[in-house]
């Protein structure tokens, strides 16, 4: 019995030294498991309810089996304690309070006992393998790996990286790439998830930071940080755009990235299955980067519009259909790559565009505030775009207009006030009449006109206004790029955005306003709170 016992040992510490090998995982990671199986079939063997350890020798296979229990006056617990007259036949001189060690006898693996073993091992080597799994890629999320094609599955693609696997989804490989089992694949780690079956490690081909890095594998000076990529856009499969920086003057940041005959950017268009790439100098003022981000078109003008984050680009018409590219490809990238809205206009159309602002304008002031057509229209050409601004300029920059005095400026100022006077009267009187509460004009930042929109959108409550997304109220919406219409021209179609978005409002003017709005759940909380808390009182007086 004992040789045998002797050679189950033996084989314990061989598999041990097997497993820790073959899974890369600490030796006595693989001892913990096993003494860790040994106390459970030692359990199994001698009882439960003890409090049962086990040590095995990682050299020599030894194995020690002992209780701990603890001296009491009087047992409670046979299993886990033992009276003061009991504990002196175990160690003389024991006392109340001490924790003694009851050695026990080695135990025999049958074949019930060895399987059960076996499986809290081979779990316990598991965890231990997914924990390493995680540690070694959790800190390299950005990086490009290696690896192998181990199979695909419903479109998602599975690589073995070596010491663990990785899936590049459906949406993170170049459309029309033919993947195979065995083939080799480079990827960049998106991201590193720590789950119960494992780690997951997310790959991706499509992600513009793949290109990033891949330019600066190919490009030392990027490497070496002399060239920096300020900004990329990418169409995976298709197209592609990058803005480059060079921190010497000496070196060309685009020839640089190119390369000898384009031996450079070559190798990175292969290993993206052709995708066509535009290598753009970067540069800190928008318009300037603008410009060169829609190259190969030619732009004429460019008019940034601050308030509303959107830039218009003006160009000549033969220019139009490759500043907009096959599909809007062209300005799309563009606009991801400058993170501004770009609108494209032919010169035609931004003249047509400035006509029919103009007459806008001049009508409304015309209307608005009483005077004649050549009066209003020499407001527009001063620059005044609404009534307010006429309301509450400064009286002698209303005043310094050629031909105006002070006078004249007194009297459009007060005509101007008047006119969004009765302009919010009207704004109240439909906003009543929508059924929208007063309480919603006490909230911050909303205006009469606003309350209206929201009438019409059905939002007529506190509780409507509390229950919006701060995307719902405020965001702004996105313009998709211009196509030719069955009329032949042109147009823009602006996707949807937040309810009140066509007024300019900021996130957190929204968020502000959707907060005052909930103010009222707290306070009804705290309302229904306190009866409760007098109620306790009395119980207790």
């Amino acid at each position: 019995m004992a040789t045998a016992a002797t050679a189950n040992r033996a084989e314990l510490i061989a598999i041990a030294n097997s497993v820790a090998s073959e899974k890369m995982i600490d030796r006595a990671i693989v001892i913990e498991a096993m003494e860790d199986a040994i106390q459970r079939a030692a359990k199994n063997r001698y009882g439960a309810e003890m409090d049962i350890r086990a040590k095995l020798d990682p050299n020599t296979g030894d194995l020690r089996l002992w209780r701990v229990v603890e001296v009491v006056e009087q047992v409670d617990d046979i299993y886990k304690q033992v009276d003061v007259k009991g504990a002196q036949k175990l160690q003389p001189g024991a006392s109340v309070g001490d924790f003694l060690v009851d050695p026990l006898p080695p135990i025999e693996f049958g074949r019930i006992q060895a399987q059960a073993s076996k499986q809290v091992i081979f779990q316990k080597v598991r965890d231990a393998e997914r924990e390493r799994q995680y540690e070694e890629f959790k800190d390299r999320q950005g990086e490009i790996i290696t690896g192998v094609v181990k199979r695909v599955e419903f479109g998602h693609v599975v690589v073995d990286l070596g010491r663990a696997e990785g899936v590049i989804r459906r949406d993170q490989q170049i459309p029309r790439e033919v993947v195979r089992v065995n083939d080799r694949i480079r990827a960049l780690i998106l991201k590193v998830v720590r789950e119960n079956r494992g780690p997951q490690i997310f790959l991706s081909r499509a992600h513009p930071d793949f290109m990033k890095k891949l330019f600066a594998q190919e490009v030392p000076e990027i490497y070496d940080g002399i060239i920096e990529i300020k900004a990329a856009a990418r169409d995976p499969g298709s197209r592609a755009k990058i803005g480059v920086i060079s921190h010497d003057s000496s070196i060309d940041p685009v020839g640089a990235c190119v390369g000898m005959k384009g031996s450079r950017v070559q190798a990175v268009v292969q290993e993206m299955q052709g995708e066509k790439i535009d290598i753009i100098p970067w540069s800190p003022d928008t318009a300037t980067f603008v410009v060169n981000a829609l190259q190969p078109a030619n732009v004429a003008r460019v008019l940034i519009d601050e308030e509303e984050d959107r830039i218009e680009v003006v160009v000549p018409d033969d220019q139009l259909s490759l500043a907009i590219g096959r599909r809007g490809q062209n300005v799309r990238l563009a606009s991801q790559l400058t993170a501004k809205a770009i609108d494209i206009l032919t010169e035609a159309d931004a003249s047509e565009k400035r006509q029919r602002e103009f007459v806008e304008r001049s009508d409304t002031f015309q209307n608005e505030l009483d005077v004649d057509e050549t009066l209003a229209q020499l407001l527009v050409a001063e620059g005044f775009t609404q009534l307010e601004e006429v309301a509450y300029v400064e009286l002698d920059e209303l005043a310094s207009i050629e031909g105006f005095d002070e006078d004249l400026a007194q009297e459009l100022q007060s005509r101007a006030q008047e006119a969004l006077e009765r302009r919010e009267q009207a704004n109240r009187e439909e906003r009543t009449a929508l059924g929208v509460e007063d309480a919603l004009a006490e909230m911050p930042y909303l205006t009469e006109a606003m309350l209206v929109t929201l009438g019409k959108a059905g939002i007529k409550t506190l509780d409507d206004l509390a229950d919006l997304a701060t995307d719902e109220l405020v965001e702004r919406p996105k313009a998709e790029p211009r196509r030719r219409g069955e009329d032949g021209q042109r147009t823009q179609v602006p996707r949807k955005g937040g309810i009140l978005a066509e007024y300019g409002l900021t996130e957190e003017q929204g968020n502000e306003i959707i907060m005052a709005a909930r103010a009222h759940w707290f306070e009804d909380e705290d309302a229904a709170e306190a009866p409760q808390e007098d109620a306790h009182a009395d119980s207790a007086q």
